[in-house]
């Protein structure tokens, strides 16, 4: 039994690259001390290594970015499609970097004005060329991995601007965790938008649902609404529905 539980603790530890004891706790439904006695085994093994809270795998680097942007691709590209529908002109919104964020700005309308804050080199380069949209750029610190700019030192311009929606990108979601990612540097800037936001949009899909990661830098109950695809827990819907949050299933064409 406990050979069984040790292989997929390795096996979900090595898939989700970076989690926490707690949401290991919850995916095998055991206790925080055993828990650590299999974290142990698997430590002495080599595969994995702690970190603040948790354990990383040590037998799978971060799944490149563009290795990412393939999986699950028309899924990821009809769930930005429908995040652009709840766009108006006039409007600050935040793009969060990530491989279904990145996608909101090809669906965007084209006339009417618009600004862009983001963190994305990809929501940069696609928005660059849009006469309708001013880009307003967060980070000082290029990251290739995420393509992604991240850094704390440009944080004040969050508190100029009364950003209207952001559109918001999550490793893991969970009741318990809230929304979660696993970069310590990113972590900051994804907090400070979703607390400063007038309304919050999740995108991601049903593959995130029960999953949590390192770092929580939102409740669950703060979202205003997620946009996703189908097959995402009940206990999920039902949740949602409780907290008057606003479930909406993109539609693959």
């Amino acid at each position: 039994m406990r050979e069984r539980r040790l292989q997929e603790l390795e096996e979900h530890i090595h898939a989700l690259g970076t989690t926490s004891l707690d949401e290991l706790c919850e995916h095998f439904n055991v206790s925080k001390n055993t828990i650590r006695r299999d974290i142990q085994v698997l430590l002495e093994k080599g595969t994995i290594q702690k970190v603040y809270g948790g354990v990383t795998s040590l037998s799978q680097e971060l799944i490149p970015f563009e290795s990412r942007d393939i999986t699950n691709q028309a899924v990821k590209r009809a769930i930005a499609k429908r995040a652009a529908q709840f766009v108006e002109s006039n409007e600050l919104i935040f793009i969060d970097s990530g491989t279904t964020t990145r996608s909101i700005v090809e669906y965007l309308p084209r006339t009417g004005k618009l600004t862009i804050m983001t963190t994305s080199l990809d929501v940069i380069n696609a928005a660059s060329h849009l006469e309708n949209v001013s880009l307003l750029v967060l980070g000082n610190i290029y990251k290739r991995d995420t393509k992604s700019f991240v850094g704390s030192d440009e944080l004040f311009l969050l508190d100029k601007y009364n950003i209207n929606k952001a559109f918001m990108a999550a490793t893991g979601v969970s009741v318990a965790s809230g929304l979660t990612n696993s970069d310590v540097m990113e972590y900051e800037i994804k907090k400070r938008v979703a607390e400063k936001a007038k309304q919050v949009y999740l995108l991601a899909d049903a593959s995130k649902f029960g999953r949590s990661t390192l770092l929580t830098y939102s409740p669950l109950d703060k979202l205003d609404a997620i946009i996703t695809s189908q097959g995402i827990p009940e206990e999920y819907e039902k949740y949602c529905a409780d907290k008057g949050i606003s479930v909406y299933f993109a539609e693959e064409t």
